[in-house]
């Protein structure tokens, strides 16, 4: 099992306006990091302090809830919230 894993960080919208993250990006994080993981290493690290609580993601494309497991080369998009009419 490896220790570290790596993932590759996409923003869209707003976030990608305020992120000084390089969209597409790679994060590293200990193994068996939870969607929740990624976001405390984002607000942390990463210097996103700005992410609102609650956030959605989708990891491989697919929308996932905060305890999702992340794994080795998984894609992890940040999507902001959308309006309009």
């Amino acid at each position: 099992m490896t220790e570290v894993i790596s993932v590759r960080t996409l923003f869209f919208g707003i976030y990608g306006e305020l992120s000084q993250y390089k969209s597409p990006g790679y994060l590293e994080l200990p193994s068996e990091s939870t969607v929740e993981d990624f976001l405390d290493e984002m607000r942390g690290a990463a210097g996103c302090d700005w992410l609102p609580e609650r956030v959605v993601v989708a990891v491989n494309q697919r929308y996932a809830e905060m305890e999702t497991l992340l794994n080795d080369g998984d894609e992890v998009a940040l999507i902001p919230p959308v309006a309009g009419g």
